[in-house]
């Protein structure tokens, strides 16, 4: 089985330090993150505006010419269906807990139209990743609960919407890249599998256990946190299969542990439970793991010096 792996960082952080880095330590593949949450939509439309220019291009021409892999992986939603089409096609738009339609997250999965508007903007984004791999990163909106209530949707759960919107993207995608596929986000409300839809050939598990237990390896089951993700992760390889499927955590996240606030905060990665965290996830079958490392640019090293990413890097070359 072949591993690899990949650093998640935000777009403004690239530069020819990070290349390096990665190109030091072996590291496969380094993606680019849009801040998430409400600014996700302004975020993911800087950087598709960024990825127009030369400086930008030239950055990413010199790691993929040493070998590097470039990816992009991001919030999407609020993007690819904006506020401003609330106006003309409410239908499309989710409906809250409350009973309201609401143009805040998501949209209407038992919306057609909707659908095939996201899909079709999905696809029109897609060209525009410079100099991407074949698998696609086109994620939810990041919110506990942030699909349809309406009462279509309302026999569906969250995992059962998104794996509908996530296999509607990927059929458009398809007609103008034949080799994408594309990842299904297990984080939040999403982490039971879906129940009522199935997954498309080229849809892929992406496992995000943000709710865990950071300081305690996700085996130690000691912990209430840890148990559960555990419990879900399993479950979820069996709806979608080990092929392909990937871990995303957050071992390097600063971001994170500066609760997604500068100044970053000095950080020190906890090397044993990222080795005990990769065991884990190999012996599960997982052959495809990486992590968030955001909030570790230039800021950061003006501030308190190169930040560790060694602990990564070795669990990663481990055999």
């Amino acid at each position: 089985m072949k591993h690899t792996a990949s650093l998640l960082i935000h777009p403004e952080e690239l530069d020819s330090k990070w290349i390096q880095r990665c190109i030091d330590l072996q590291i496969p593949t380094l993606a680019l993150h849009p801040v998430g949450g409400y600014r996700a939509p302004l975020t993911m439309k800087a950087m598709l505006d960024r990825l127009e220019t030369e400086e930008f291009r030239a950055l990413i021409d010199n790691a993929c010419e040493n070998g590097l892999t470039i990816e992009y992986e991001m919030h999407a939603m609020r993007y690819f269906l904006p506020k401003t089409e609330f106006e003309h096609h409410p239908e499309w738009f989710r409906v809250d807990e409350n009973g309201e339609r609401n143009a805040d997250l998501n949209c209407c999965a038992s919306s057609e139209e909707a659908l095939d508007f996201i899909a079709k903007r999905a696809a029109e984004a897609a060209k525009k990743l410079y100099r991407s791999s074949h698998r696609y990163f086109f994620w939810a909106d990041d919110a506990h609960d942030a699909f349809c209530h309406c009462e279509k949707c309302r026999e569906l759960s969250s995992s059962d919407q998104q794996l509908i919107i996530m296999n509607r993207i990927l059929e458009e995608l398809q007609k103008e890249d034949p080799e994408a596929t594309l990842a299904y986000l297990a984080y939040y409300g999403t982490l039971t599998p879906p129940q009522k839809v199935k997954p498309h050939k080229g849809i892929f598990l992406e496992y995000a256990p943000i709710d865990r237990d950071f300081h305690k390896p996700l085996a130690d089951a000691t912990g209430e946190k840890n148990a559960e993700q555990s419990k879900h992760l399993k479950a979820l390889l069996e709806t979608f299969g080990k092929e392909d499927a990937k871990v995303l955590d957050y071992w390097l996240d600063n971001s994170l542990f500066s609760n997604w606030t500068k100044p970053p905060k000095a950080f020190t990665p906890d090397e044993a439970v990222i080795f005990a965290d990769f065991d884990y996830y190999r012996s599960l079958g997982f052959s495809d793991i990486s992590t968030f490392a955001c909030y570790l640019g230039a800021d950061y090293i003006e501030l308190h010096g190169k930040p560790d990413i060694t602990p990564f890097a070795k669990a990663f070359h481990k055999t």
